[in-house]
Protein backbone atom coordinates (compact mmCIF):
# COMPACT_ATOMS: atom_id res chain seq x y z
CA UNK A 1 0.00 0.00 0.00
CA UNK A 2 1.56 3.38 -0.85
CA UNK A 3 1.79 5.52 1.87
CA UNK A 4 3.36 8.53 -0.10
CA UNK A 5 1.14 11.40 -1.10
CA UNK A 6 -1.49 11.44 -2.92
CA UNK A 7 -0.09 13.62 -6.17
CA UNK A 8 3.23 11.73 -5.54
CA UNK A 9 1.48 8.40 -5.76
CA UNK A 10 -0.73 9.69 -8.63
CA UNK A 11 2.18 10.63 -10.95
CA UNK A 12 3.98 7.29 -10.10
CA UNK A 13 0.53 5.42 -10.90
CA UNK A 14 0.89 7.51 -14.11
CA UNK A 15 4.27 6.94 -15.49
CA UNK A 16 3.89 3.10 -14.74
CA UNK A 17 0.59 2.82 -16.86
CA UNK A 18 2.07 2.34 -20.26
CA UNK A 19 5.19 0.06 -18.63
CA UNK A 20 2.29 -1.99 -17.35
CA UNK A 21 0.50 -2.68 -20.31
CA UNK A 22 3.66 -3.33 -22.66
CA UNK A 23 5.01 -5.28 -20.29
CA UNK A 24 2.64 -8.01 -21.16
CA UNK A 25 3.94 -8.95 -24.30
CA UNK A 26 0.96 -11.45 -24.96
CA UNK A 27 -1.67 -8.87 -24.98
CA UNK A 28 0.94 -6.40 -27.09
CA UNK A 29 1.10 -9.15 -29.87
CA UNK A 30 -2.45 -9.70 -29.49
CA UNK A 31 -3.84 -6.45 -29.80
CA UNK A 32 -1.66 -6.19 -33.27
CA UNK A 33 -3.07 -9.79 -34.29
CA UNK A 34 -6.44 -8.52 -33.76
CA UNK A 35 -5.85 -5.59 -35.85
CA UNK A 36 -4.52 -7.37 -38.61
CA UNK A 37 -7.44 -9.92 -38.72
CA UNK A 38 -9.68 -7.11 -38.85
CA UNK A 39 -7.78 -5.89 -42.19
CA UNK A 40 -7.78 -9.04 -43.36
CA UNK A 41 -11.51 -9.63 -43.03
CA UNK A 42 -12.61 -6.56 -44.81
CA UNK A 43 -9.98 -7.20 -47.33
CA UNK A 44 -12.08 -11.07 -48.15
CA UNK A 45 -15.25 -9.25 -47.84
CA UNK A 46 -13.94 -6.96 -50.25
CA UNK A 47 -13.27 -10.17 -52.65
CA UNK A 48 -16.03 -11.81 -51.93
CA UNK A 49 -13.65 -14.20 -50.11
CA UNK A 50 -14.64 -16.24 -46.75
CA UNK A 51 -12.33 -14.56 -44.08
CA UNK A 52 -15.56 -13.71 -41.94
CA UNK A 53 -14.25 -15.00 -38.99
CA UNK A 54 -11.55 -11.83 -38.97
CA UNK A 55 -14.29 -9.67 -38.03
CA UNK A 56 -13.83 -11.37 -34.46
CA UNK A 57 -10.83 -9.45 -33.91
CA UNK A 58 -12.90 -6.49 -32.07
CA UNK A 59 -14.05 -9.21 -29.73
CA UNK A 60 -10.45 -9.97 -29.00
CA UNK A 61 -9.91 -5.86 -29.05
CA UNK A 62 -12.88 -5.78 -26.34
CA UNK A 63 -11.67 -8.15 -24.17
CA UNK A 64 -8.17 -6.73 -23.72
CA UNK A 65 -10.00 -3.52 -23.33
CA UNK A 66 -11.71 -4.86 -19.94
CA UNK A 67 -8.24 -6.33 -19.15
CA UNK A 68 -5.86 -3.49 -19.15
CA UNK A 69 -8.56 -0.91 -17.86
CA UNK A 70 -8.45 -3.09 -14.30
CA UNK A 71 -5.09 -3.94 -14.58
CA UNK A 72 -4.10 -0.42 -14.84
CA UNK A 73 -6.16 1.24 -12.44
CA UNK A 74 -6.83 -1.60 -9.63
CA UNK A 75 -4.67 -0.96 -6.10
CA UNK A 76 -3.80 2.75 -7.22
CA UNK A 77 -5.41 5.91 -6.12
CA UNK A 78 -8.62 6.80 -7.83
CA UNK A 79 -9.21 9.63 -10.23
CA UNK A 80 -12.12 8.77 -11.80
CA UNK A 81 -11.99 12.43 -13.69
CA UNK A 82 -8.17 12.15 -14.90
CA UNK A 83 -9.54 8.88 -16.22
CA UNK A 84 -11.81 9.84 -18.11
CA UNK A 85 -10.07 12.88 -19.25
CA UNK A 86 -6.91 10.16 -20.68
CA UNK A 87 -9.75 8.35 -22.49
CA UNK A 88 -11.28 11.02 -24.39
CA UNK A 89 -7.67 12.35 -25.03
CA UNK A 90 -6.66 9.20 -26.22
CA UNK A 91 -9.46 8.00 -28.30
CA UNK A 92 -10.75 11.17 -29.90
CA UNK A 93 -8.39 13.14 -31.88
CA UNK A 94 -7.14 10.11 -33.69
CA UNK A 95 -10.55 8.98 -34.13
CA UNK A 96 -11.70 12.80 -35.08
CA UNK A 97 -9.07 13.07 -37.49
CA UNK A 98 -9.51 10.22 -39.71
CA UNK A 99 -13.75 10.74 -39.39
CA UNK A 100 -13.32 14.09 -40.89
CA UNK A 101 -11.06 12.40 -44.05
CA UNK A 102 -13.46 9.48 -44.23
CA UNK A 103 -15.99 12.06 -44.86
CA UNK A 104 -14.38 14.58 -47.15
CA UNK A 105 -13.73 11.24 -49.49
CA UNK A 106 -17.26 10.25 -49.27
CA UNK A 107 -18.34 13.46 -50.10
CA UNK A 108 -15.42 13.92 -52.86
CA UNK A 109 -15.24 10.07 -54.37
CA UNK A 110 -18.84 8.38 -53.00
CA UNK A 111 -18.56 5.26 -55.55
CA UNK A 112 -15.21 4.11 -53.98
CA UNK A 113 -16.68 4.06 -50.03
CA UNK A 114 -19.70 1.69 -50.83
CA UNK A 115 -21.63 1.08 -47.14
CA UNK A 116 -20.99 4.12 -45.63
CA UNK A 117 -23.40 7.25 -44.99
CA UNK A 118 -23.07 10.46 -44.74
CA UNK A 119 -25.16 12.90 -43.49
CA UNK A 120 -24.63 16.04 -41.61
CA UNK A 121 -26.76 14.40 -38.06
CA UNK A 122 -24.65 11.21 -38.52
CA UNK A 123 -21.34 12.96 -38.75
CA UNK A 124 -21.43 15.26 -35.97
CA UNK A 125 -23.22 12.04 -33.79
CA UNK A 126 -20.42 9.99 -34.95
CA UNK A 127 -17.87 12.44 -33.49
CA UNK A 128 -19.35 12.40 -30.22
CA UNK A 129 -19.89 8.19 -30.57
CA UNK A 130 -23.95 8.28 -30.93
CA UNK A 131 -23.85 8.02 -34.85
CA UNK A 132 -27.19 6.72 -36.75
CA UNK A 133 -28.60 3.79 -36.53
CA UNK A 134 -29.17 1.71 -39.76
CA UNK A 135 -31.00 -1.89 -39.01
CA UNK A 136 -30.38 -1.12 -35.30
CA UNK A 137 -27.40 -0.96 -35.31
CA UNK A 138 -24.20 1.87 -34.90
CA UNK A 139 -23.69 2.95 -38.36
CA UNK A 140 -21.14 5.78 -37.96
CA UNK A 141 -19.05 7.77 -40.60
CA UNK A 142 -16.06 5.48 -40.16
CA UNK A 143 -17.87 2.23 -39.83
CA UNK A 144 -15.37 0.20 -38.05
CA UNK A 145 -15.59 3.07 -35.79
CA UNK A 146 -19.00 1.55 -34.19
CA UNK A 147 -16.81 -0.42 -31.91
CA UNK A 148 -15.53 3.00 -30.63
CA UNK A 149 -18.98 4.00 -28.95
CA UNK A 150 -18.89 0.32 -26.65
CA UNK A 151 -15.37 1.67 -25.12
CA UNK A 152 -16.32 4.70 -24.63
CA UNK A 153 -19.45 3.18 -23.09
CA UNK A 154 -17.23 1.50 -21.43
CA UNK A 155 -15.25 4.26 -20.19
CA UNK A 156 -17.80 6.08 -18.64
CA UNK A 157 -19.61 2.69 -16.55
CA UNK A 158 -15.60 2.73 -15.90
CA UNK A 159 -15.39 5.93 -14.59
CA UNK A 160 -18.64 5.69 -12.50
CA UNK A 161 -16.95 2.97 -10.48
CA UNK A 162 -13.89 4.78 -9.95
CA UNK A 163 -15.67 6.78 -7.39
CA UNK A 164 -16.55 3.98 -5.17
CA UNK A 165 -14.08 2.45 -2.87
CA UNK A 166 -12.11 -0.05 -4.23
CA UNK A 167 -13.51 -3.39 -2.10
CA UNK A 168 -17.11 -2.59 -4.39
CA UNK A 169 -15.17 -1.63 -7.57
CA UNK A 170 -15.01 -5.17 -9.02
CA UNK A 171 -18.70 -6.28 -7.95
CA UNK A 172 -20.49 -2.98 -9.09
CA UNK A 173 -18.50 -3.08 -12.58
CA UNK A 174 -19.42 -6.29 -13.24
CA UNK A 175 -22.72 -6.50 -12.18
CA UNK A 176 -23.56 -3.05 -14.05
CA UNK A 177 -21.96 -4.51 -17.13
CA UNK A 178 -24.26 -7.68 -16.55
CA UNK A 179 -27.22 -5.53 -16.07
CA UNK A 180 -26.74 -3.37 -19.05
CA UNK A 181 -26.80 -6.55 -21.50
CA UNK A 182 -29.23 -7.60 -19.37
CA UNK A 183 -31.98 -4.96 -20.45
CA UNK A 184 -31.42 -5.62 -23.85
CA UNK A 185 -34.18 -7.57 -24.59
CA UNK A 186 -36.31 -5.03 -22.60
CA UNK A 187 -35.71 -1.83 -24.81
CA UNK A 188 -37.42 -1.19 -28.21
CA UNK A 189 -35.50 -0.59 -31.30
CA UNK A 190 -33.02 2.14 -30.61
CA UNK A 191 -30.05 3.70 -29.23
CA UNK A 192 -30.35 2.04 -25.97
CA UNK A 193 -31.57 -1.31 -27.06
CA UNK A 194 -28.11 -0.64 -29.36
CA UNK A 195 -25.73 0.16 -26.44
CA UNK A 196 -27.35 -3.02 -24.16
CA UNK A 197 -25.89 -5.71 -26.88
CA UNK A 198 -24.47 -8.71 -25.07
CA UNK A 199 -21.46 -7.38 -27.05
CA UNK A 200 -20.66 -5.67 -23.61
CA UNK A 201 -19.70 -8.60 -21.88
CA UNK A 202 -16.78 -9.29 -23.59
CA UNK A 203 -15.28 -5.87 -21.16
CA UNK A 204 -16.30 -7.44 -18.51
CA UNK A 205 -14.89 -11.00 -19.55
CA UNK A 206 -11.81 -8.94 -20.18
CA UNK A 207 -12.12 -7.00 -16.26
CA UNK A 208 -12.51 -10.72 -15.02
CA UNK A 209 -9.12 -12.17 -16.27
CA UNK A 210 -7.52 -8.66 -15.03
CA UNK A 211 -8.44 -9.31 -11.77
CA UNK A 212 -7.13 -13.07 -11.89
CA UNK A 213 -3.67 -11.90 -13.27
CA UNK A 214 -3.32 -8.96 -10.68
CA UNK A 215 -4.58 -11.48 -7.36
CA UNK A 216 -1.47 -13.88 -9.15
CA UNK A 217 -3.19 -16.80 -10.45
CA UNK A 218 -1.35 -18.93 -12.94
CA UNK A 219 -1.75 -21.94 -15.00
CA UNK A 220 0.82 -24.30 -16.08
CA UNK A 221 2.57 -22.91 -19.15
CA UNK A 222 0.68 -26.62 -21.07
CA UNK A 223 -2.45 -25.32 -19.54
CA UNK A 224 -2.17 -21.69 -20.44
CA UNK A 225 -1.66 -22.93 -24.28
CA UNK A 226 -4.53 -25.39 -24.52
CA UNK A 227 -7.11 -22.60 -23.53
CA UNK A 228 -5.46 -19.81 -26.07
CA UNK A 229 -5.85 -22.94 -28.27
CA UNK A 230 -9.35 -23.68 -27.49
CA UNK A 231 -9.92 -20.31 -28.45
CA UNK A 232 -8.16 -20.21 -31.67
CA UNK A 233 -10.01 -23.44 -32.51
CA UNK A 234 -13.22 -21.98 -31.86
CA UNK A 235 -12.89 -19.58 -33.20
CA UNK A 236 -11.89 -21.51 -36.62
CA UNK A 237 -15.14 -23.51 -35.95
CA UNK A 238 -17.47 -20.61 -35.84
CA UNK A 239 -18.42 -20.87 -39.23
CA UNK A 240 -20.33 -24.01 -38.44
CA UNK A 241 -22.52 -22.38 -35.33
CA UNK A 242 -25.76 -21.19 -35.67
CA UNK A 243 -26.09 -17.95 -37.32
CA UNK A 244 -28.16 -16.99 -34.57
CA UNK A 245 -25.86 -17.17 -31.75
CA UNK A 246 -25.08 -14.00 -29.79
CA UNK A 247 -21.47 -13.05 -30.88
CA UNK A 248 -20.51 -12.75 -27.46
CA UNK A 249 -21.08 -16.28 -27.03
CA UNK A 250 -19.92 -17.10 -30.70
CA UNK A 251 -16.70 -14.95 -30.81
CA UNK A 252 -16.34 -13.02 -27.50
CA UNK A 253 -16.05 -16.81 -25.43
CA UNK A 254 -13.04 -18.02 -27.60
CA UNK A 255 -11.70 -14.34 -27.27
CA UNK A 256 -11.61 -14.59 -23.71
CA UNK A 257 -10.32 -18.12 -23.78
CA UNK A 258 -7.53 -16.37 -26.06
CA UNK A 259 -6.48 -13.19 -23.89
CA UNK A 260 -6.74 -15.50 -20.74
CA UNK A 261 -4.18 -17.99 -22.04
CA UNK A 262 -1.91 -16.22 -23.88
CA UNK A 263 -1.34 -13.53 -20.79
CA UNK A 264 -0.86 -16.67 -18.23
CA UNK A 265 1.29 -18.65 -20.97
CA UNK A 266 3.19 -15.27 -20.60
CA UNK A 267 3.36 -15.92 -16.77
CA UNK A 268 4.36 -18.84 -16.43
CA UNK A 269 7.16 -18.05 -19.33
CA UNK A 270 8.24 -15.07 -19.67
CA UNK A 271 10.43 -14.58 -22.94
CA UNK A 272 11.49 -11.30 -24.70
CA UNK A 273 9.51 -9.57 -27.49
CA UNK A 274 10.39 -9.38 -31.05
CA UNK A 275 10.64 -5.86 -32.91
CA UNK A 276 7.55 -6.45 -35.48
CA UNK A 277 4.62 -7.75 -33.65
CA UNK A 278 5.13 -5.35 -30.97
CA UNK A 279 5.24 -2.68 -33.11
CA UNK A 280 1.99 -4.03 -34.62
CA UNK A 281 0.85 -4.45 -30.71
CA UNK A 282 1.81 -0.72 -30.60
CA UNK A 283 0.49 0.68 -34.11
CA UNK A 284 -2.82 -1.74 -33.47
CA UNK A 285 -5.50 1.60 -33.12
CA UNK A 286 -4.28 3.32 -36.34
CA UNK A 287 -4.32 0.28 -38.44
CA UNK A 288 -7.81 -0.45 -37.31
CA UNK A 289 -8.67 3.41 -37.92
CA UNK A 290 -6.89 4.06 -41.06
CA UNK A 291 -7.40 0.57 -42.65
CA UNK A 292 -10.67 1.13 -45.16
CA UNK A 293 -9.71 4.72 -45.91
CA UNK A 294 -5.79 3.67 -46.57
CA UNK A 295 -7.62 0.20 -47.85
CA UNK A 296 -9.19 2.52 -50.67
CA UNK A 297 -6.34 4.71 -51.47
CA UNK A 298 -4.53 1.54 -51.90
CA UNK A 299 -7.02 -0.34 -54.11
CA UNK A 300 -7.10 2.66 -56.39
CA UNK A 301 -3.10 2.42 -56.66
CA UNK A 302 -3.42 -1.58 -57.18
CA UNK A 303 -5.98 -0.89 -59.95
CA UNK A 304 -4.09 2.13 -61.40
CA UNK A 305 -0.78 0.28 -61.88
CA UNK A 306 -2.93 -2.86 -63.37
CA UNK A 307 -1.50 -5.47 -61.19
CA UNK A 308 -2.98 -8.79 -61.85
CA UNK A 309 -5.90 -10.09 -60.51
CA UNK A 310 -4.59 -12.81 -58.14
CA UNK A 311 -2.08 -10.37 -57.09
CA UNK A 312 -4.49 -7.91 -55.48
CA UNK A 313 -5.95 -9.30 -52.05
CA UNK A 314 -2.12 -9.92 -50.68
CA UNK A 315 -0.91 -6.31 -52.39
CA UNK A 316 -3.74 -4.53 -51.12
CA UNK A 317 -3.51 -6.17 -47.96
CA UNK A 318 0.01 -5.57 -47.42
CA UNK A 319 -0.23 -2.22 -48.68
CA UNK A 320 -2.66 -1.41 -45.82
CA UNK A 321 -1.12 -2.70 -42.98
CA UNK A 322 2.32 -1.19 -44.50
CA UNK A 323 0.93 2.36 -44.77
CA UNK A 324 -1.01 2.29 -41.30
CA UNK A 325 1.92 1.45 -39.29
CA UNK A 326 3.62 4.61 -40.89
CA UNK A 327 0.76 6.73 -40.17
CA UNK A 328 0.86 5.41 -36.22
CA UNK A 329 4.31 6.92 -36.55
CA UNK A 330 3.97 9.94 -38.25
CA UNK A 331 0.41 10.60 -36.90
CA UNK A 332 -0.64 9.31 -33.88
CA UNK A 333 3.10 8.59 -31.80
CA UNK A 334 3.42 12.01 -31.82
CA UNK A 335 -0.11 12.81 -31.18
CA UNK A 336 -0.40 10.79 -27.79
CA UNK A 337 3.85 12.51 -26.72
CA UNK A 338 2.20 15.48 -27.26
CA UNK A 339 -1.40 15.05 -25.17
CA UNK A 340 0.53 12.60 -22.84
CA UNK A 341 3.81 13.37 -22.43
CA UNK A 342 5.93 10.84 -20.51
CA UNK A 343 8.11 11.27 -17.25
CA UNK A 344 11.95 11.20 -18.09
CA UNK A 345 13.22 7.64 -16.21
CA UNK A 346 15.49 10.17 -13.54
CA UNK A 347 11.91 11.71 -12.92
CA UNK A 348 10.39 8.73 -11.98
CA UNK A 349 13.09 6.88 -10.38
CA UNK A 350 13.44 10.32 -8.10
CA UNK A 351 9.41 10.00 -7.40
CA UNK A 352 10.00 6.61 -6.59
CA UNK A 353 12.28 7.18 -3.97
CA UNK A 354 10.03 9.64 -2.90
CA UNK A 355 7.39 7.48 -2.16
CA UNK A 356 9.18 4.47 -0.62
CA UNK A 357 10.89 7.50 1.78
CA UNK A 358 7.24 8.86 2.72
CA UNK A 359 6.14 5.10 3.38
CA UNK A 360 8.46 4.14 5.83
Amino acid sequence: MCNATGAVCAAIWRDLDRSIVTSIHSIQYLRGLAACAVVCFHVSEQFGGPFDVGAAGVDIFFVISGFIMWVTTAGRPADPWRFMGRRITRIMPLYWIVTVLTAAGILIKPQFFYGHFFSVPNFVGSLFFVPVLQENALHPIVIQGWTLCYEMMFYLVFTLVLFLGERWRFGVLTGALVAIVALHSIFPAGYARAFTDPVVLEFAAGVVVGRLWLQGARLPLGGALAMAGAGFLLLAASPLFDDEMPRALRWGLPAALIVAGAAFAERARPFKPSALPSLLGDASYSIYLWHVLVGVLTTGVVLRIGLPAELQPAAILIGTLAFSTVLYLVVEKPLVALLHPQRPKGAVKARNAAAAGAAE
